[in-house]
């Protein structure tokens, strides 16, 4: 990685990431923007690293095929961040994601994550000339 990408400040690191993110380039994403030792707390442990970062990443795709996220509230105040998230995607979706980071010299160098993952259910049955119509929400 060159000079330049260490150079940037901690929200120049932060958009890029919710952008990478959000396209599903996370090995991009990780590969430009975690730190080699960076530290992720994460409901199912403590993970390390790059290795630790793809391992999730999996589990996230895994859980939500083809997610499609919305950033809810975004804040940057020097080296740290804070992102609220909600997801949806085929079957399941995430209501209450939050997400929280520490960048430094242009990494990410430590990362809390909290989702829920939930069953896309139904919320009311329509009608349509007969035809029943199921409202996923």
């Amino acid at each position: 990685m060159g000079d330049e990408l260490r150079r940037r400040s901690a929200e120049e690191v932060f958009r890029e990431h919710l952008r990478l993110a959000a396209e599903h380039r996370f090995v991009e994403d990780i590969e430009r923007n975690l730190a080699p030792d960076c530290v992720i707390l994460e409901r199912r442990g403590v993970f390390r690293g790059p290795g630790g970062a793809r391992q999730l990443a999996r589990w996230l795709a895994e859980e939500l095929p083809g997610g499609r996220y919305t950033y809810q509230n975004v804040l940057v105040d020097g080296r740290f961040a804070f992102l609220e998230w909600t997801a949806q995607a085929d079957g399941a979706r995430v209501r209450d994601g939050a997400d929280s980071f520490v960048i430094e010299d242009g990494w990410i160098v430590a990362q809390t994550i909290h989702y829920t993952v939930e069953p896309a259910r139904p919320v009311g049955w329509g009608m349509n000339e007969g035809h029943r119509r199921l409202l996923i929400h």
